[in-house]
């Protein structure tokens, strides 16, 4: 196996590690929600304006899928939609109350998932974290340049 098989091989065995770990955590926390779901919260949260267009490409799932989602979290009262008096035909999405809170319990488990892990990051050189980022950052627009 050559370097870059390895270096795909650890990458891809590490991020199955960490869902593998956190996702009992999220799933009894955050109890009657999908891990899909939990993600479209956080999106919502974090995209102004989100409608299907803007969710779809940052979760990196069909608008289709995107739809049932969200007629799944408004049935539940954790998004509402709205329209942009500007734009009629638009349909953005927003939290409700409860989303916020559903929200905030899952930005809660982030941090003391990361408290966490702080052991492995404590020794980290700056150095050490540009180069990550620099791998990752020419790695995203490579993908990026041949979907588009």
């Amino acid at each position: 196996m050559d370097k870059r098989q390895q270096l795909m091989s650890e990458l891809m065995d590490l991020c199955n590690e960490i869902i593998w770990i956190n996702k009992p955590e999220l799933e009894s926390t955050l109890n009657g929600y999908t891990l899909n779901e939990i993600e479209l919260i956080e999106n919502i949260a974090l995209i102004a304006s989100a409608n299907v267009t803007k969710l779809a490409a940052a979760s990196y799932m069909t608008r289709g899928a995107i739809s049932k989602l969200t007629k799944k979290l408004i049935a539940k009262n954790i998004i509402e939609s709205y329209q942009d008096a500007k734009n009629k035909k638009e349909i953005y999405f927003r939290l409700t109350t409860k989303g916020q809170k559903v929200n905030n319990v899952h930005q809660e488990l982030h941090r003391s998932f990361l408290d966490r892990d702080k052991e492995i990051f404590k020794n980290m050189t700056d150095d050490e974290f540009d180069t990550i980022f620099r791998f990752i950052g020419r790695y995203r627009h490579h993908l990026k340049k041949i979907t588009d």
